[in-house]
C-alpha cells in the first residue's frame, strides 16, 4: 500500500521508523534483531537508507596509488525484499542522485517494481567523505527534483531507451525530504520552500523532515509550507538522543538547533546513561505534543537501535 494510502486510511497518528544497512560482513539476523522490538507498535512501513560505496586509494607493489570502491553496506534493495518477506510491511527505500547515472537509477526502480515495492524516498544524497562538496554523476542527476521527474516518467510508462518502450508504467508513490530549520546548503527557508514546492509539483506526493528537537519549528514549517501551496502529508522525523557524543555530533552534523529546555538538561548529563535518559524523556514529551498537533504519522530515526525508540513508543502508542 502506498503511504499516502496508510496515512488516508487512518483517524490516528501512526508509528514508523527507519533503519540502516548493516555493516558488510553481518547478517540479516541483525536487521531483525533492531526490527522485532518495534513491531508490537504496527508500523505501516519502515524505511531503509542507502549509503553509497566509497573510494580508497591504496598503494600497489610498484609504488603506485590505485583506487578501489569500497562497499561497506549490503544494498537497500536486497534489505526491503527480506522485510517484505518477513514482517509483511511495506519497505520504503532511499533512492538518491549521488553515485548514479539515470540508467542505474531506472534499472534499480525496474527492480523494486518487480519486487512489489510500491514507494521510495527521492533524495540528492550527501556527499561521500572524499568530497568537500557533493557530487553529482555525469550521466545522473544533480538534484532530487531531476530523481523525482525520471520516477514520475516511469510511472506514465515512459523509459530511457526505446527497447523498453512497450513495459509496463511503474506506480511508484514518491516521497520528499523537507527541512523545517532549512537546508544547510540552502540561502533562507524560503529559498528552500521554493525548492521543496518544486519537488511536490514534480510529483512527490508526501514529505518526511529531517530531524528537529523544536516542535515549534515543524509547526512553523508545516504552516509556511500551507502557506507557499504544498498541501501534502508532512511527516515529522525524530531521533532520541542517546549518547553524549549526539549532543554536539547531531546540531554539527545534521546543522540543528536544541531547544533551551533540552540544552540545559543534557549539559547536566556526565554519562551515556544519562544522556539516553534525558533523550528518552525529551522524545515522549515531543511525541504526545505532535501527536496533539494532528501530525499524521511519527517517524524514528533508530540509527539501528531501537531500544530508546520502544520505550518511547510505549507511551505513545
Amino acid at each position: 500500500m502506498k503511504v499516502i494510502d496508510h496515512i488516508k486510511n487512518s483517524t490516528d497518528t501512526r508509528f514508523s521508523f527507519e533503519i540502516l544497512p548493516p555493516l558488510k560482513g553481518m547478517s540479516i539476523q541483525s536487521i531483525y534483531d533492531g526490527i522485532d522490538p518495534l513491531m508490537e507498535f504496527k508500523p505501516p512501513f519502515i524505511n531503509v537508507t542507502y549509503h553509497r560505496e566509497e573510494h580508497v586509494y591504496k598503494e600497489r607493489n610498484d609504488g603506485l596509488l590505485q583506487k578501489v570502491s569500497v562497499r561497506k553496506r549490503p544494498g537497500t534493495v536486497g534489505i526491503c525484499a527480506a522485510i517484505m518477506n518477513k514482517y509483511h510491511v511495506d519497505a520504503v527505500p532511499h533512492i538518491i542522485c549521488g553515485g548514479f547515472n539515470k540508467e542505474e537509477t531506472e534499472n534499480a526502480l525496474i527492480d523494486l517494481q518487480f519486487l512489489g515495492i510500491e514507494n521510495i524516498l527521492a533524495l540528492r544524497g550527501d556527499p561521500i567523505k572524499n568530497e568537500t562538496h557533493f557530487i553529482a554523476n555525469k550521466a545522473g542527476h544533480k538534484y532530487a527534483v531531476n530523481l523525482i521527474d525520471q520516477v514520475v516518467e516511469m510511472n506514465n510508462g515512459n523509459f530511457l531507451h526505446e527497447e523498453t518502450g512497450n513495459s509496463a508504467a511503474t506506480d511508484f508513490c514518491i516521497g520528499a525530504a523537507g527541512y523545517p530549520e532549512k537546508h544547510f546548503e540552502s540561502m533562507n527557508l524560503k529559498t528552500d520552500l521554493k525548492h521543496l514546492k518544486e519537488k511536490i509539483d514534480a510529483g512527490a506526493e508526501f514529505i518526511v523532515t529531517q530531524m528537529f528537537f523544536d516542535n515549534q519549528k515543524y509547526f512553523d514549517f508545516v504552516k509556511s509550507c500551507r502557506e507557499t501551496g504544498i498541501n501534502v502529508p508532512i511527516i515529522p522525523g525524530l531521533k532520541p538522543i542517546t549518547t553524549l557524543k549526539h549532543i554536539s555530533f547531531l546540531p554539527k552534523f545534521f546543522h540543528i538547533d536544541f531547544p533551551e529546555e533540552l540544552s540545559n538538561e543534557l549539559e547536566k548529563c556526565t554519562s551515556n546513561a544519562e544522556a539516553k535518559e534525558v533523550g528518552i524523556e525529551w522524545g515522549i514529551k515531543q511525541s504526545k505534543e505532535l501527536v496533539d498537533y494532528g501530525a499524521p504519522l511519527l517517524h524514528y530515526y533508530t540509527m539501528g537501535k531501537g531500544a530508546s525508540v520502544k520505550k518511547i513508543a510505549s507511551e505513545i502508542f
